[in-house]
């Protein structure tokens, strides 16, 4: 049951975090969101509506039931989330990676469930892709409350196409002087 609950979005204001926000909000769960700015974008279309907040990001750690990690991987956010992210999370909160791997420090997160600090994580990527079968990091795969899934959605047709329309409306738009998928 996820109506009442909190999702909580490292990254959440961005265009993969916003259609995560349209999925949800009908489902009936309450939504954070951690930004550098401290606020969403002007004109974002969440910008005011009442189950929408951004908070500090270990206040979103604090009171989510799930986080959802969507951010880009950077030098400011590679293993970002770490032992002290972790632990900040409650008892029963779910932990979950669709974005890059290195997002999250894996020998932390490997600690941490072994501990039973959180109830489970959901990993579409790994920091080392594919894991290990053995030697440091391979621990993951015996874990059970660690979910792997092979981060190979990109591989369908329906996507592949809709990457290279996209590519194709980005370089349109550059010619005609426009801004597509800006990151600041």
């Amino acid at each position: 049951e996820i109506t009442g609950k909190t999702l909580g979005l490292i990254g959440g204001s961005g265009t993969i975090g916003t259609c995560v926000i349209d999925v949800a909000i009908p489902l009936g769960m309450k939504i954070l969101i951690s930004s550098r700015a401290g606020r969403l974008p002007p004109g974002h279309k969440y910008e005011n509506h009442p189950s929408v907040k951004v908070v500090p990001t270990d206040d979103l750690f604090r009171q989510s039931d799930f986080v959802s990690i969507n951010c880009p991987l950077n030098a400011q956010t590679r293993h970002s989330v770490g032992e002290r992210e972790i632990r900040l999370m409650k008892p029963t909160a779910f932990l979950i990676n669709t974005a890059r791997g290195a997002i999250i420090d894996e020998a932390a997160l490997i600690r941490c469930m072994k501990d039973n600090v959180i109830a489970g994580a959901g990993l579409d990527t790994q920091e080392v892709e594919p894991p290990p079968a053995d030697g440091p990091g391979s621990e993951i795969w015996s874990l059970d409350n660690v979910f792997l899934t092979p981060h190979i959605g990109w591989r369908r047709l329906e996507t592949r196409q809709r990457l290279v329309d996209m590519t194709a409306d980005n370089i349109e738009a550059y010619i005609k002087g426009e801004s597509v998928n800006v990151v600041n």
